[in-house]
């Protein structure tokens, strides 16, 4: 009376097997354990790190927004004169700002200690 059913493979995922050098495998062991990851988590995010990343490079709109943004920062710089500025003084004022910038975060590690 107990008739017994095929049992279907109701499984979601699949295991696969891949080789990688062995200071690869330590460095994915390091990264998983750092984020409290499995291995399979880990390799799947870096897989949907990847498909994001070409559907990215493929996507046109995203080429636009980048453009858009390109176009505003550099009227940003026309009006503020700097496109008549010499590579020599806009490496200057790169210079400058980082400077200021590591000074700010020195004064913001100081006070967090």
């Amino acid at each position: 009376m107990n008739k017994q059913e095929p049992q279907l493979d109701m499984r979601t995922t699949k295991s696969v097997t891949i080789s990688l050098p062995p200071a690869q495998l330590r460095t994915a062991e390091r990264l998983a354990r750092r984020q409290n990851r499995t291995m399979s988590e880990l390799f799947q995010e870096g897989l949907r790190r990847l498909e994001w990343e070409e559907r990215q490079r493929r996507s046109p709109v995203g080429l636009g927004d980048l453009r858009a943004v390109i176009e505003a920062i550099q009227e940003q710089a026309r009006m503020a004169g700097l496109d008549k500025m010499k590579r020599t003084e806009i490496n200057a004022e790169i210079e400058a700002a980082r400077r200021e910038r590591g000074r700010a975060q020195q004064k913001t590690n100081r006070r967090c200690k």
